[in-house]
């Protein structure tokens, strides 16, 4: 193959196409998933003809920052991904300006959208943006140059990429109203989450568990890890409350749970609650949310509060991002994971390349993709064995379906605005009009 020239390889057209995707109503600490989630679909067009795609959040404020990025990216090299940190902070920067929001790497705009991921911060928000177009423009890269992503990345250390079912207490269906129905049923005690796992190891291969908790009494959670527990015994075992529980009704848990549990995860808010359970747990503790940015790095190695990172280039601000983490992570003793969020297919293949490339992959990625009917691709990714296989073809080795791509961005264009932002505790007042998003702790 002809190497591509260095002309060939500059930006000649950004399309953003946000779409709205079926979500099932699974359960957490804040709410319900609403029937449709927002996302970004990036593509990056290149003057060779090579297209690259991304994928990130697509609530409003994450629109509004990801339009004059794309604007500014026309005319510079797909292989500027250094630079593309700096043109998203100052894009972003000029963007919530206008709209009237701090541009800092502080400036508070309150939780995330589903209140799970800690404090929404202006940087936070130009991160998750990042991450979408780094990866579109990694893949354009990969195209143009006829390499996968992991290439580019610095080459794979393995062929497969472990991933972990995701339990999640959940509802039959979703309140009278707009929503998509399937045929997994309700899942509202121990023998409905058991069930829900052995549906997962059956059709994809999962053999690690983790369980979204937080939604009932600390008692009836630790039951359905129980129950886990007898129907595969000596799989790795996980249980996420989101920062729901006190100290020490964590601390309960944990005892409760010592001879099952692989790890904990944020069962605390903050790094200072976090660290009193670490102090008084031989659990491993787990965060997805005291540490969502290498600023909050320092203070919970200072304070022993965590022992496993769990890793997500939308929050990092891409996949070079991630592997910063990895090296951080290897040189403070502290073990790797991977976060999910409600993502496609695009996501997906983002995560199993830079997963590939990490050394220290210490435990199976999470992924909600098993819950996702639809997607924007013309070919699903296929776990064998609870694995995604890391394939060689250019790019992320993934083709985008023009046609499911222009459903979803039609089903975006006819909502009236209750689904286009995330919002768990909006969508249990469809069935519950009282229900406020609880204060943490919770028990």
């Amino acid at each position: 193959m002809v190497a591509p020239r260095p002309a060939d390889l500059l930006v000649a057209e950004v399309r953003l196409t946000p779409v709205l995707i079926a979500d099932p109503p699974l359960l957490n600490t804040q709410g319900v998933h609403q029937p449709y989630t927002p996302r970004l679909i990036i593509e990056v067009v290149t003057e060779g003809g090579a297209t690259g795609l991304g994928e990130t959040y697509g609530d409003t404020e994450y629109l509004a920052l990801a339009r004059p990025l794309a604007n500014a990216l026309v005319g510079r090299s797909v292989t500027d991904l250094n630079g593309l940190a700096t043109l998203a902070e100052r894009t972003g920067a000029d963007s919530l300006v206008a709209a009237g929001a701090h541009g800092g790497n502080g400036g508070a705009q309150g939780v995330d959208a589903a209140g799970l991921r800690g404090v929404r911060t202006a940087g936070k928000l130009r991160r998750s943006v990042r991450s979408g177009f780094e990866v579109a423009l990694l893949d354009a890269w990969g195209h143009a140059a006829g390499l996968p992503v992991h290439a580019l990345l610095g080459g794979a250390v393995r062929d497969r990429v472990p991933y972990s079912a995701y339990l999640f207490y959940r509802w039959q269906r979703h309140p009278e109203g707009p929503g998509e129905t399937d045929d997994w049923g309700a899942a509202l005690d121990p023998a409905g989450i058991v069930a829900q796992a052995r549906r997962f190891a059956d059709r994809h291969g999962f053999t690690s568990f983790k369980l979204k908790g937080g939604v009932f009494a600390p008692e009836e959670e630790t039951a359905a890890i129980r129950a886990l527990a007898e129907e595969f015994p000596g799989r790795p075992l996980r249980l996420d409350p989101n920062g729901a529980w006190t100290v020490p009704t964590a601390l309960q848990v944990a005892d409760a749970l010592a001879d099952v549990l692989e790890y904990l995860e944020d069962p605390v808010s903050g790094t200072g609650a976090m660290a009193e359970v670490a102090a008084r747990t031989p659990i491993p503790l787990a965060t997805n949310m005291c540490v969502t940015t290498f600023e909050e790095i320092p203070e919970a190695v200072a304070r022993d509060a965590v022992r496993i990172v769990l890793s997500d280039h939308h929050y990092w601000g891409g996949l070079h991002a991630t592997r910063e983490l990895a090296a951080l992570c290897r040189t403070f003793g502290l073990g790797l994971a991977m976060h999910s969020n409600t993502h496609l297919g695009i996501s997906l293949a983002a995560m199993t390349h830079v997963a590939a490339t990490v050394p220290n992959l210490d435990h199976a990625c999470d992924t909600h993709y098993p819950w996702q009917t639809e997607d924007v691709l013309a070919e699903r990714p296929v776990f064998r064995d609870g694995h995604l296989d890391v394939g060689d073809a250019p790019g992320l080795g993934v083709t985008l379906d023009r046609d499911r791509l222009a459903a979803l961005h039609q089903r975006w264009l006819a909502d009236d605005g209750t689904h286009r932002d995330r919002d768990d505790a909006a969508a249990m007042r469809r069935a519950h009009p009282d229900w406020t998003a609880p204060a943490v702790p919770r028990w």
